[in-house]
């Protein structure tokens, strides 16, 4: 493979630091971009004297030009339900303005394009396990709306930039993933249990458990999304694990892993929250030999040091 100058935006956030990683252990040079609304510099704080990667702070939403690339991959959203419930108008203007600038960037350069959206396109999914072609249930003035349009309406910019101006688009709907660097208060279900754990405190489940995801290891999706950027596809594409887990049985995979014996105390369950989450990879092992590695209880135990360094990190915090 030939070495590339590639944009990534979001590059300060989870998934878009494990993929500038990613990127500059396979030779390229990164540009990463993000206005570290959501992003953390920690998360790219070993990259401090990588002569290959530099790091430019920039809102997307206004349009911005880093020179000749030769591929975008755009990370740049809030993703968990805290963030895009605090952020709510930016969320919105990231998934459309945003959209169309970094589309801009990839049509100027002739550069291929990969955005990351999300398995939050099917809503809470009438079909079991979810299919590429499914259109989804999603509730378009609810309060996960802003989150769950702004991605529609990413993937209708995504592919008319490819039907119109022929840009090598690609788009992978993400399913629920962790690993280190997941935010310790993002809200999300692995990083709310691991830390509860950790502290000592009743993990708390929203509704009666039985709800199910599927959790797949950052290492896992990361790779997934760079097989896809170099494919020929340009029509959605799901990248997660198959592994069907509900809440309750994660909640006591992750008691097991921290080996605390802690009680489980149950929360109403907020509005239009999916009752199922579950890929099919049926296209993406076709498509790009691709299927997930690492099991729930291996990847929990790959993020528990990180998880206790957060505890460290901030002793006195509330719980989450």
């Amino acid at each position: 493979m030939k070495q590339e100058i590639v944009l990534v935006t979001g590059a300060a956030g989870f998934l878009g630091s494990h993929l500038t990683d990613k990127l500059l252990a396979a030779g390229h040079s990164v540009i990463g971009v993000d206005n570290l609304a959501t992003g953390n510099l920690a998360n790219l704080a070993h990259l401090k004297h990588e002569p290959n990667f530099r790091l430019v702070e920039q809102d997307i939403c206004v349009p911005f030009d880093v020179g000749h690339v030769d591929s975008v991959f755009n990370f740049a959203s809030p993703a968990s339900p805290d963030d895009y419930h605090r952020l709510g108008i930016e969320t919105l203007l990231v998934g459309s303005a945003g959209t169309i600038n970094t589309l801009e960037i990839a049509r100027k350069y002739n550069a291929g394009y990969l955005h990351a959206s999300t398995s939050e396109c099917y809503g809470d999914p009438e079909v079991h396990p979810q299919v590429e072609t499914y259109w989804g249930n999603v509730n378009p003035v609810g309060p996960r709306s802003v989150y769950d349009e702004a991605k529609r309406f990413s993937e209708a910019a995504v592919t008319a930039y490819h039907r119109y101006h022929n840009v090598n688009t690609h788009l992978v709907r993400i399913f629920n993933t962790y690993g280190p660097r997941l935010q310790a208060n993002d809200g999300r279900v692995i990083s709310n249990f691991m830390i509860q754990a950790l502290r000592g405190n009743p993990l708390t489940i929203y509704g009666d458990g039985s709800q199910t995801r599927s959790f797949c290891f950052v290492s896992d999706l990361i790779e997934g999304i760079v097989r896809l950027s170099r494919s020929a596809e340009h029509t959605p594409v799901n990248i997660g694990n198959p592994v069907e887990w509900t809440i309750k049985e994660c909640a006591l995979e992750i008691l097991a892993v921290t080996g605390a014996d802690l009680p489980i105390v149950h929360r109403p369950l907020p509005q239009d929250d999916p009752t199922r989450r579950r890929p099919d990879i049926t296209k993406a092992k076709a498509l790009l030999g691709w299927e997930p590695k690492v099991s729930l209880n291996e990847g929990l135990k790959l993020s528990l040091d990180y998880f206790k360094a957060c505890i460290d990190a901030a002793p006195v915090a509330a719980s989450v």
